[in-house]
């Protein structure tokens, strides 16, 4: 099962989950993706996705984790044994989101909210030691303006990585590295 993991204040409808459950479906695999859509709540997500892995071998799954859902696949990777691939990994979110306390709107379901502390809590919760390298592919962009993709490339550290000049967090050009994505799936799944 490949799931993508949308992050903060996105949505199963953004691009690069368009993009991905798209490609999934050309290549005769649709029924092999999944991309539910997360909580606000940091533990209501991570819930969630534990349920979802709980339906599988969790050493045929493979996340797709985009900035804060990079966060959350490193810490299912290893507390479950499951792969990952990151995007423009969030490497401490609970820093990152700390000055977004207060009102916040779902920029896809228009869902309104309140960030809280307990939110960031939750973040620090879910940190991880140490990682197991073999278990991930990193896929970052030099260009991100919301993240310095040199603290995934140190944090992920001995792990396959892709570092891509330029771009932007959202990587417009996400389409061109489906294959590498896909790829590393496949070869979990053996």
């Amino acid at each position: 099962m490949l799931v993508y993991v949308h992050g903060f204040n996105s949505s199963a409808r953004s691009y690069k989950a368009g993009l991905l459950r798209e490609h999934m479906a050309t290549a005769g695999l649709a029924s092999h993706f999944a991309c539910p859509e997360l909580p606000h709540r940091p533990a209501e997500a991570m819930s969630l996705l534990r349920e979802l892995v709980a339906q599988h071998d969790p050493r045929k799954v493979t996340l797709v984790g985009s900035s804060l859902g990079g966060y959350y696949a490193t810490a299912l990777v290893e507390d479950l044994g499951v792969r990952a691939v990151l995007v423009n990994p969030a490497v401490r979110p609970y820093e990152l989101l700390s000055d977004q306390l207060g009102p916040q709107k779902n920029l896809y379901t228009g869902a309104v909210y309140e960030f809280t502390r307990q939110h960031l809590e939750e973040l620090l919760a879910l940190e991880v030691d140490a990682i197991s390298p073999q278990q991930y592919l990193l896929i970052t962009t030099t260009g991100d303006e919301v993240l310095d993709y040199r603290d995934g490339v140190r944090r992920y550290a001995g792990c396959e990585q892709v570092v891509v000049e330029g771009s932007d967090h959202g990587f417009s050009e996400f389409s061109g590295y489906l294959d590498p994505v896909i790829a590393f799936w496949r070869r979990g799944r053996v």
